[in-house]
Formats: C-alpha cells, sequence, structure tokens
C-alpha cells in the first residue's frame, strides 16, 4: 500500500506502471486493476475555475488515507492499493487524484476503489478554494 500527498504534478499512468515495477509480487495475482483519476474541471457550480487551491493538515491527512486503504483491504479481497493526491494550486485539466486498486477479481478491485474515493470526498482532510471571475471560494466537502 503506498499513500501519498504532493504538491508536485503526476502523470497517473506513469505512477501506475511505476509501481507495479516496484511490486514484482503482484505479477501474476491479480486479474483486476480498477483505477479512478480525478481531474479539475473548468466548470463547477455554474461558473468557470481558472484555479482551485488544495490544502490539507499534513499527518492527519495521510494518516487518514492509510486507514481508509487498511478499511477497504479489511472489507474486499484486494491485494494492494495505491493512492496519490495533489495539494497546491491547480489548473483545469490536471490530475488531482490517482486511486488504484488491485485485486485478483474485478467485484472486489471495483468496490474497494469506489470505497476509497467517496472517503477521499467526504472524510479525508482537505480543503479547496476555488478561484472564479467573481472571486475565490471555498468549495463544501460532499456527503457520503
Amino acid at each position: 500500500m503506498k499513500v501519498q500527498v504532493t504538491d508536485a504534478p503526476f502523470d497517473p499512468w506513469r505512477e501506475i506502471e511505476s509501481y507495479r515495477r516496484e511490486h514484482p509480487e503482484l505479477a501474476g495475482k491479480y486479474g483486476a486493476t480498477a483505477i479512478f483519476v480525478g481531474t479539475l474541471r473548468e466548470l463547477s457550480h455554474g461558473a468557470q475555475v481558472s484555479t482551485m487551491t488544495l490544502e490539507h493538515y499534513p499527518g492527519m491527512t495521510e494518516r487518514e488515507l492509510e486507514a481508509t486503504c487498511r478499511e477497504a483491504a479489511g472489507r474486499w479481497d484486494i491485494l494492494d492499493c495505491l493512492v496519490l493526491h495533489r495539494v497546491g494550486k491547480l489548473a483545469p485539466d490536471e490530475p488531482i487524484v490517482l486511486v488504484a486498486v488491485w485485486a485478483a477479481h474485478r467485484a472486489p478491485a471495483f468496490d474497494a476503489c469506489r470505497h476509497v474515493v467517496e472517503a477521499l470526498k467526504s472524510r479525508v482532510p482537505f480543503w479547496k478554494r476555488e478561484r472564479t471571475a467573481s472571486g475565490e471560494r471555498w468549495v463544501e466537502p460532499e456527503s457520503p
């Protein structure tokens, strides 16, 4: 399992391939990789978004992400989980988050991936501030 919060841009597809190379113990064991890549949209709540700044509580955020991945592993038969999440200033089309889950079968991979994504949106401590033509505004967390 790997959880990383970073202010550096990343290419989700390269990160997945790099992770697979770094974990040869997964080879031949998984039949499914469920992947979610979240990107910044240019339209949010009816307004054009020029940038978004993501803030987090260092240490606490990573612990909650790790707990979420462990929770998913406890509920579904998965082999591994990778979560990368951006913080700092982002522009539309930039990846914000990557969640990848490896499992022997697709159902647990999909279910665990969705669980991690939903937790990211509702309970992991991230704060989002969007810049629009009318100024900046905070984005409320989504309900589960």
